[in-house]
């Protein structure tokens, strides 16, 4: 999608943060029984925003709010999904939060998730919780039950991986900062071909690729020597970022990324969002074979759900070296995609920031 001329491109709300404001919401609406229009969330990257309501009911014994949830200007399946919070507060301290209706559940490991769970993700689950908690303080209630739902989540999902990652009945509740970039568009593009000449303008010869907030955060930790200016998040375009790096004459390319990212890169793929291409079962499969492992654990690892239980099998099976492996492989593809003219670092970082693998020309990354 490109923006009108002249106009900013618009940021949107995660599934989590929307589910969080109408946890809260609810929260207010069973204490003091009136009616809300807006509420006051406060997101996962500590920004207050306030939501309008589209419901705030009273349903038999529960307080029921919600929320349409605004994708900004690169909608993704989820936008206009009304997010559903039913709340019922209880003098327990646990604040307990399920999936309802439209909300998948959990069926192949992978994800991060318990198997037979709800697809509500850590950030948002810890969100909805701490939304919650605010309405609690000063109540005579010590906890809660929260029941998020879509009523046509179902039929979203049919849009999106879902199925095939074993999330069924539903879309997922995710987000990890609660906005909702317009990272696809072309609007996107120009801002990473524009970093990548700011850097240049500001005398650098390296730059630091990043797929999102996240591992950039990780990056910055692990070179801590560069200026903010080299660090140039560059979403699913690591193609345009290479490129660009060598139309300035740069000399260096660190890569911090995770997994998934970087076994689609390992697989020569430039551009790396869900929707263009997936990971390659196969090509992880035959790097646990080439690492010695053995019919059964390679044929487990084609079997694979995701790349994140791609590394919960080599914990598992005892195969430390894959992250390296596959940043190598990373490696020689974005060097070969540079036509030779770069020197590229490749890192693979977890979740928490850890370093899991990396294969680093003259070790740039030290650890």
């Amino acid at each position: 999608m490109q923006a009108p001329a002249g106009k900013a491109l618009r940021s949107g709300f995660t599934t989590g943060a929307c589910a969080a404001a109408a946890a809260r919401a609810a929260s207010r609406f069973y204490l003091d029984r009136k009616p809300l229009t807006v509420i006051e969330s406060i997101l996962p990257n500590r920004q207050k925003v306030e939501f309008a309501l589209h419901r705030c009911e009273w349903d038999g014994d529960t307080a029921l709010c919600s929320i349409i949830k605004d994708g900004g200007d690169d909608p993704d399946a989820t936008h206009g999904a009304e997010i559903i919070a039913r709340v019922k507060l209880c003098e327990d301290s646990e604040v307990k939060i399920t999936g309802g209706i439209g909300v998948a559940r959990v069926t192949k490991p992978g994800l991060g998730l318990t198997v037979g769970e709800s697809a509500i993700n850590p950030v948002p689950r810890a969100n909805i919780e701490e939304m919650v908690r605010l309405e609690l303080e000063e109540s005579d209630f010590a906890g809660a039950s929260v029941e998020i739902s879509v009523p046509d989540g179902e039929v979203r999902a049919q849009k999106t991986l879902n199925a095939r990652l074993g999330l069924l009945g539903g879309i997922s509740i995710l987000g990890t900062t609660g906005i909702v970039l317009p990272y696809s568009t072309s609007a996107f593009v120009a801002s990473v071909v524009q970093a990548v000449g700011l850097a240049k303008a500001d005398g650098l010869e390296e730059i630091v690729l990043t797929t999102g907030g996240r591992s950039e955060q990780y990056a910055m930790r692990l070179l801590p020597h560069l200026p903010e200016s080299a660090f140039i998040q560059v979403g699913d375009y690591v193609g345009i970022a290479l490129r660009n790096a060598v139309r300035h004459g740069m000399q260096k390319v660190s890569l911090v990324a995770m997994m998934g990212k970087l076994s689609k890169m390992a697989d020569g793929r430039m551009m790396t969002h869900a929707s263009a291409s997936e990971v390659n079962m196969d090509l992880l499969a035959k790097l646990a074979n080439e690492l010695g492992a053995p019919a059964d654990q390679v044929a487990a690892i084609q079997a694979a759900n995701t790349a994140r239980h791609v590394l919960e099998l080599c914990h598992q099976y005892g195969l430390p070296q894959m992250p390296s492996v596959i940043c190598a492989k990373a490696k020689q593809v974005c060097e070969q995609f540079a036509r030779d003219q770069l020197e590229v670092c490749v890192t693979m970082v977890d979740f928490q920031g850890a370093v899991l693998g990396d294969h680093n020309a003259k070790g740039a990354i030290e650890r």
